[in-house]
């Protein structure tokens, strides 16, 4: 029952105490986006470029990236700047991640908010793995991964504002093992790692669902300016540096969480076994 009621808090949650205007001045502020040209991500890097962030989209097509960056523009005012990333081929993360290297010293946050979601079985990635776990969980791992020493030297000069990963999940807790183990090990190290349930959102992840049953989930959704509420609460607000290895529900509040989860011997067993995955790439 008690699982029921917190998934159905989570479903429709009550008014949000945070908003957009809430967010701080981020001058100075490095960001990357993952999957930031559509959706909430999107939505997030629309609400960075207002408040004077430095934004990275990373996505994999620069026709799409780059008409939304345009779009950005028209809203803010702000560019931002694309980053090729497919998340799908470990060789593109890892070329991704050099290429943001050779340009940036630091990384402020990471928003580890690109997805897929019910793809077709048969669907892989481009090294053979089950297309949304090797997007969602082993592609994030090894960007975050490569992009340890920036968010380390990041936090090292700014201890008072530390670094910030944050990783979106669901209900479902596809991604939250991970972000949990994150915290464990680099916290020390002035890295906050927070992974969020964004809400029951109108995007476009459900696209490989059934129309029918799309169109009738659709009536129950939120739309994307919600949706990224709790991920830039979690990013940007300096009180959210308390969150680390938190999990956190609409709107901008922290939650529970499955107890598997939280397992330690769980998240050391999955980090060795992702950390196996990309040694060799």
């Amino acid at each position: 029952m008690s699982t029921y009621l917190s998934l159905l808090g989570q479903s429709f949650p009550p008014k949000s105490q945070f908003s957009v205007d809430d967010i701080p001045d981020l001058t100075g502020k490095v960001t990357i986006v993952t999957g930031g040209n559509t959706g909430i991500g999107k939505e997030t890097a629309k609400a960075l470029l207002v408040h004077n962030a430095k934004v990275y989209v990373a996505a994999r097509s620069q026709e799409k990236v780059e008409a939304a960056i345009q779009d950005l523009k028209n809203n803010t005012g702000k560019e931002a700047i694309f980053l090729k990333l497919d998340l799908g081929d470990l060789k593109s993360v890892k070329a991704a991640a050099e290429e943001y290297l050779s340009k940036e010293t630091k990384l402020d946050i990471l928003f580890n908010n690109a997805g897929v979601m019910f793809p077709p079985v048969d669907l892989l990635t481009t090294d053979g793995y089950d297309l949304q776990f090797g997007t969602n969980v082993l592609g994030h791992f090894y960007f975050t991964k490569l992009l340890l020493p920036a968010l380390i030297a990041t936090a090292k000069s700014a201890p008072d504002s530390k670094a910030r990963v944050i990783t979106t999940s669901s209900s479902a807790h596809g991604n939250v093992v991970q972000a949990f183990e994150l915290a464990r090990r680099y916290g020390l190290e002035g890295i906050v790692s927070i992974p969020l349930n964004p809400g029951n959102i109108k995007t476009d992840l459900g696209r490989h669902m059934p129309s029918l049953q799309r169109s009738i989930m659709n009536q129950f959704l939120y739309d994307v300016e919600h949706g990224a509420l709790t991920q830039l609460y979690a990013g940007t607000v300096p009180g959210a540096v308390e969150f680390n290895g938190k999990y956190l529900i609409p709107w901008a509040r922290v939650g529970p969480t499955r107890k598997d989860a939280q397992d330690p011997k769980i998240g050391e067993a999955l980090w060795k076994w992702l950390e196996e995955q990309v040694k060799d790439i």
